[in-house]
């Protein structure tokens, strides 16, 4: 059965930027963290979404998804600079060092420190793939399960 639209799918993958560096993958450690999502809703990138229709259960394929179908181009006006007084631990932050901010509903994102002045940050809002070409290698572990908390929390021994 050929996946489609609105089919629950339960996959393996790991991403790959084009220097060969992995930045993310299901597997961590002795354990997988499944990527399970509904086809056509959103939750996964576009070209992510679009490269698994069609695919079968146990099928592996890889994928390169230009920034267009990933997280976009990088854009410099997500550069902000924020005076040091709304830090608590300034003192602490420097070049290079990643901050997770907490968004009003709850969620946390990355914001990564690019510039220290001498009363200020320039911090970058981009999405730390944003700009770059994504490779990854995907597999088709179940579609449309029966039990998908059995995917949630897989610990292999």
């Amino acid at each position: 059965m050929k996946i489609k639209d609105t089919d629950t799918v339960v996959v393996e993958y790991e991403g790959k930027l084009e220097t060969g560096e992995v930045f993310d993958s299901s597997r961590h450690g002795d354990h997988v963290h499944y990527l399970i999502f509904k086809v056509g809703s959103g939750h996964v990138i576009k070209g992510f979404n679009d490269a698994v229709i069609g695919m079968n259960k146990n099928e592996e394929k890889e994928i390169t998804l230009k920034k267009d179908d990933a997280y976009g181009n990088y854009k410099k006006e997500l550069e902000k600079e924020v005076p040091k007084s709304q830090f608590p631990e300034a003192d602490k932050l420097e070049k290079g060092i990643v901050l997770m901010l907490g968004t009003p509903d709850g969620r946390q994102f990355p914001v990564k420190v690019i510039d220290v002045k001498k009363d200020s940050f320039v911090i970058d809002l981009n999405h730390p793939l944003a700009g770059k070409t994504l490779i990854f290698r995907i597999k088709i572990v179940d579609v449309n399960p029966k039990d998908v908390s059995k995917y949630e929390h897989h610990h292999e021994h």
